[in-house]
This record gives C-alpha cells, structure tokens and sequence, in this order.
C-alpha cells in the first residue's frame, strides 16, 4: 500500500473515531493525542532533528489552545475550570520555551502535569459527564 492510501485508511479511522465519540471521550483523545505529540517533539528534539520536533510541538500547542483550552466552560466549571485554563496556559508558555530552547525538561514537566489529568478523565464515568454542573466539563 502507497504512503497516501496509509495516511488516508488512517484519517478514515480517526475520523470514524471522532465522529462516534462522545464529549467524554473526545477530550480523552485530546489529552492522549497531546501527550503523543509531546513525547515524539521530545525525541525529535532528542536526535536534534529539529523540523519534526517543531511539528509536534506545533501540533501539541494546537490541542492545547484549539481542543482542551476552547472545550472548557468557564461558567459551568467554577473554579476547577479556572484553574484548568490557568494550567493549560501555563503549558502552552513552556511547550514554546521549550521549543525555542531544545529544552527536553519543560516536555517532561508539561507531560507530568497533563498525565495525571489524563488519567483522571479516563476515571470518570461518561455517566457522570451528563450533570449539568460539572466542573470543567467540556461543552
């Protein structure tokens, strides 16, 4: 099979995906796709390679800022969302210093606060996602 029928079996895929997910599970994808992106930028960065590890950087930021960042619901969500906003900016300052700098700790400490985010979305319930007041919830 040619590298673009892979690539396009493949966007066929992920496509299916997101359209069947739902909210809960499409900010699960967000959050893995981030950290996947994150630890490629910081083997790229690794190996000195530094066009691909600006692509992956570049892509993290845009699940930062276009996914994670714009699905949370400041009203709803309190102060958690506050606080998720704050973390998710925070994160966006040192993926860019990171880039700019070839600085593989500021990943390794953006991929350590967003894991334990992870892990917690994967605990919830898609159950629970349905109250109206969930904190942080994604719109």
């Amino acid at each position: 099979m040619s590298n673009y029928a892979t690539r396009a079996y493949a966007n066929v895929g992920v496509h299916t995906q997101v359209e069947a997910a739902s909210p809960h599970k499409l900010i699960l994808m967000l959050y893995d796709g981030l950290l996947k992106q994150l630890r490629l930028g910081k083997a790229h960065m690794l190996k000195k390679e530094l066009g691909p590890k600006a692509t992956c950087l570049s892509k993290a930021l845009s699940i930062l800022e276009q996914g994670l960042r714009l699905n949370l619901d400041l009203e709803a969500g309190g102060d958690i969302a506050a606080q998720l906003l704050m973390l998710y900016e925070y994160s966006e300052r040192r993926i860019l210093y990171a880039n700019l700098r070839n600085d593989p700790a500021a990943i390794d400490e953006v991929i350590s606060l967003m894991e334990p985010l992870r892990t917690a979305w994967a605990a919830i319930a898609p159950d629970q996602q349905q109250r109206p007041a969930q904190p942080g919830a994604a719109r």
